[in-house]
């Protein structure tokens, strides 16, 4: 017979994450690997077996001890052992809903802090660096011309790279306004503008590939030599590729990754002045305090706020300081 925690579980895997709340598939996988760790731990560690595992034996202080175990001996970061921490909060949050009489039990494991750990900056390109990588295909070819379109959407929409993955030729807008439709997190659409060169380069890879006739609205946009649609991985090997082929050594030796020209794309509109709001709905972002790493990341936005706030206060002019017997005199003794 299944415990109270297994029958609670799937509840909340399924009719909640994946019914009620719609989460995407990768999320509710993310959620179950959490409780998958906090099975073996009670299985390893309180050799405890996961059919004899119920509520009641999974307290603040059990949380607590799975945390701890997490970083000592699976040697997790603070980080992954946040999220670990942030899908069980989810769990027992909802918890308090389906049974108020473990409430007190709830709030104090959702009382339990997060690990503190440093926010290393936002790893992205430059401009020039951007610059450079699109440059690097060779637009005479078919293959090149794919490529390059795949890069500068890839970059001009900010898109992940499932997102892009996941085009087909009719969410792509050529006309005034153009723009790309992306499905996101959730399943959610929406709608990103493209910029006037990477709309050209889009009009002339439909005909290239002989997109734009009737009859392909459903056909991936970016495709393999079977015509399915390029995977993840394949799109990162193509984004590998050119990088291995730059002379600039910071670019071949940069971390990169499709999610890279995504911050950078991020990154690049903050320093231009674009709103965060604008570039939370770019990104696809739920809440604006996830789009907020790229103000604190985007140390050009700093110099250039601080020089504009500095400029007429501070001057450059130390003539009458090099004209002072006394006060270098002074200085000289000092």
């Amino acid at each position: 017979m299944a415990t109270d925690f297994a029958l609670l579980l799937r509840r909340f895997l399924t009719a909640h994450l994946a019914g009620l709340r719609g989460y995407s598939p990768n999320t509710i996988l993310s959620y179950r690997d959490a409780f998958k760790l906090l099975i073996c731990y009670f299985r390893d560690e309180r050799s405890i077996p996961p059919e004899k595992l119920t509520l009641e034996l999974i307290d603040a202080a059990a949380i607590t001890g799975f945390l701890d175990w997490l970083h000592t001996s699976r040697h997790n970061s603070a980080s992954t052992s946040n999220q670990r921490l942030a899908a069980i909060d989810s769990f027992f949050s909802w918890m308090q809903t389906q049974d108020p009489a473990r409430m007190a039990c709830c709030q104090d494991i959702l009382a339990i802090p997060a690990k503190k750990h440093d926010h290393p900056g936002v790893a992205h390109l430059s401009v020039a660096q951007t610059r450079q990588l699109l440059a690097l295909p060779d637009r005479s070819t078919r293959t090149g011309r794919r490529d390059v379109t795949l890069l500068a959407t890839l970059y001009d929409t900010a898109a992940r790279v499932g997102e892009l993955a996941d085009l087909t030729v009719r969410d792509i807008r050529a006309d005034g306004p153009a723009m790309a439709a992306l499905t996101g997190k959730g399943r959610k659409t929406r709608h990103v503008p493209i910029g006037a060169n990477t709309t050209t380069l889009l009009t002339a890879y439909l005909t290239d590939q002989h997109l734009n006739s009737p009859g392909h609205d459903d056909h991936p946009l970016f495709f393999n030599q079977h015509r399915a649609k390029l995977s993840r991985g394949g799109i990162a090997w193509i984004l590998r590729k050119y990088q291995a082929q730059a002379a600039d050594p910071s670019l071949t030796n940069a971390r990169l990754s499709p999610h890279i020209l995504r911050h950078s794309r991020a990154m690049h509109l903050y320093d231009s002045g674009v709103p965060l709001p604008y570039i939370r709905d770019i990104l696809g972002h739920v809440d604006l305090s996830t789009t907020e790493i790229y103000a604190r990341a985007s140390t050009e936005a700093k110099r250039k706020a601080l020089e504009a706030v500095y400029d007429d206060v501070v001057t450059a002019d130390l003539a009458e300081w090099n004209q002072d017997p006394e006060l270098l005199s002074w200085l000289a003794n000092l």
